[in-house]
C-alpha cells in the first residue's frame, strides 16, 4: 500500500487565486534555468550576425526564435498558476517541456544563420504537446474550466499540426506563415478564456515574471563578463574595455532597478490587461535577452574597429536598452507614477536610442539610465 502510494496522482483542482505567500517553486526555478539556455544561444547568435554585418537578419531571426521560447514560457508559467499540483506525472511533463528547449536550443543556429527551423520547430512542438497533455487532465477532473481546458487543448493542436506543415512550405511563404501562426497562437488563450477564466494568481505571476526577468539580466552580465574578460586576456585595449563594463554594469543595474521599482500585481486581473501585461512581456524580455549581444558586439567593435560601423555597433546596444525601458513605462510605469517619472523616462528611452549617432554611447547609455534611477529614488511610486 505504502509502495503503491509512491505513484499515486494528486487531483489537478484550480489553485487558491488568493492563497497568502504563493512562491516560485524549485521546478518552477529549474524550469526558468533550463529556458535561459535557449535565450543565451539566441542572443550568442544575435551579436555574431550583427558582427558579420546582417543586422536585419539578425534581428528578425531573434525575433522569431525568441517567440517560440516566450510563448513556451509563458504558457507554462500560467498554468502552473491554475492547475500546478507538483505530483510525479506534473513534474515529468515539465521535464519533457524542459527537453523541448534544449532540442530548440540546439536549433537556433541553423534557425538564425540558414533560416532552417527544423529543429526549432521540432522543439517548440515538443513542449506545447506536452501542455495539451497538462490541459487534458485538468479539463478530466474540472467540470467548471473543462471547456476552457479542452478549448486550450484542442486550440494548441491544431496550431501545432500548423506549425509542422510550416516546414513543407515553400520558403516565399516562410516569413508570412510565421507570423499567420503567431496570431493564432496567440488568438488561443483569448478564446478559450472567454467562457471561464481560470484562477489567476497574481501575486505568483509578478514574482515569476519578475525572476525571469533577472535570470534574464543575469544572463546579459555573464556573457557580457565573458566576452570582456576574454578580450582583456588577449588585447592591449585595456582602459576601453574597462569603460565598457563598468558601462554595462551601471546599465544593467539601472535596468534591474527601474523594473522592480514597482509592484505589478494589480495588472493581473481581468482577462484583458492579463493578456497585456502577459503580451507585452515579449518585448521587455526580448529585450533584456538582446542587451547581452549588445555589449559583445561593443567589444567586438573596439578590439576590431573596421569589421562593423560604429552606428551598427553602438545600436545593438542602445536600441535594447531604449526599448526596455520605454515598454516598461508604458506597462507598468505610467499608470502609476508622478509627473516626475513620466517626464524623464520616456524621454531617457528616447535619449538614449538618439546616443546611437554619438560617439561612447555605451557610456552616455549608462549615464541617463541612472538618471532614471535617480528620478525613481526622489520620486518613488506609492504601490498598492
Amino acid at each position: 500500500m505504502i509502495e503503491s502510494s509512491r505513484f499515486a496522482l494528486r487531483p489537478m483542482l484550480p489553485r487558491d487565486r488568493h492563497q497568502p505567500h504563493r512562491a516560485a517553486s524549485s521546478l518552477e526555478l529549474f524550469f526558468d534555468l533550463v529556458f535561459v539556455v535557449a535565450v543565451s544561444f539566441a542572443s550568442v547568435q544575435l551579436a555574431h550576425l550583427i558582427e558579420e554585418g546582417h543586422t536585419g537578419k539578425g534581428v528578425l531571426a531573434y525575433a522569431m526564435v525568441f517567440f517560440a521560447i516566450w510563448w513556451a514560457w509563458m504558457n507554462f508559467t500560467w498554468f502552473a498558476t491554475s492547475f500546478d499540483t507538483d505530483d510525479w506525472l506534473y513534474r515529468v511533463t515539465t521535464i519533457v517541456q524542459m527537453a523541448g528547449v534544449l532540442v530548440l536550443a540546439a536549433g537556433v543556429s541553423d534557425a538564425m544563420n540558414d533560416s532552417d527551423f527544423t529543429l526549432v520547430t521540432i522543439g517548440y512542438v515538443i513542449m506545447r504537446l506536452a501542455m495539451v497533455s497538462q490541459w487534458l487532465r485538468a479539463a478530466g477532473r474540472n467540470p467548471e474550466y473543462r471547456t476552457t481546458a479542452l478549448r486550450y487543448a484542442t486550440g494548441i493542436t491544431a496550431v501545432q499540426i500548423l506549425w509542422v506543415a510550416r516546414l513543407f512550405l515553400p520558403d516565399s511563404l516562410a516569413l508570412i506563415s510565421f507570423f499567420v501562426l503567431v496570431a493564432a497562437e496567440i488568438a488561443v488563450p483569448a478564446l478559450s478564456e472567454r467562457t471561464r477564466q481560470t484562477p489567476l494568481h497574481a501575486e505568483h505571476i509578478a514574482e515569476r515574471y519578475g525572476l525571469f526577468t533577472l535570470i534574464l539580466l543575469g544572463e546579459s552580465l555573464l556573457a557580457s563578463a565573458t566576452a570582456i574578460v576574454g578580450a582583456l586576456d588577449e588585447h592591449q585595449q585595456v582602459l576601453e574595455l574597462i569603460t565598457l563594463a563598468a558601462a554595462a554594469l551601471v546599465i544593467v543595474a539601472a535596468m534591474w532597478w527601474i523594473y522592480f521599482s514597482v509592484s505589478q500585481e494589480d495588472s493581473i486581473g481581468t482577462l484583458e490587461a492579463s493578456l497585456i501585461f502577459g503580451y507585452t512581456h515579449y518585448v521587455i524580455f526580448a529585450a533584456a535577452g538582446a542587451v547581452s549581444a549588445g555589449i559583445e558586439v561593443s567589444v567586438a567593435h573596439i578590439l576590431h574597429p573596421g569589421a562593423l560601423t560604429d552606428l551598427s555597433a553602438a545600436a545593438a546596444l542602445t536600441i535594447p536598452v531604449a526599448l526596455f525601458i520605454l515598454t516598461f513605462w508604458a506597462l507598468a510605469l505610467r499608470p502609476r507614477a508622478g509627473a516626475l517619472v513620466n517626464t524623464i523616462t520616456p524621454i531617457a528611452a528616447i535619449l538614449i536610442a538618439a546616443s546611437t549617432f554619438l560617439p561612447g554611447s555605451a557610456v552616455i547609455t549608462a549615464v541617463i539610465s541612472a538618471l532614471v534611477v535617480a528620478a525613481l529614488v526622489a520620486r518613488p511610486i506609492l504601490t498598492q
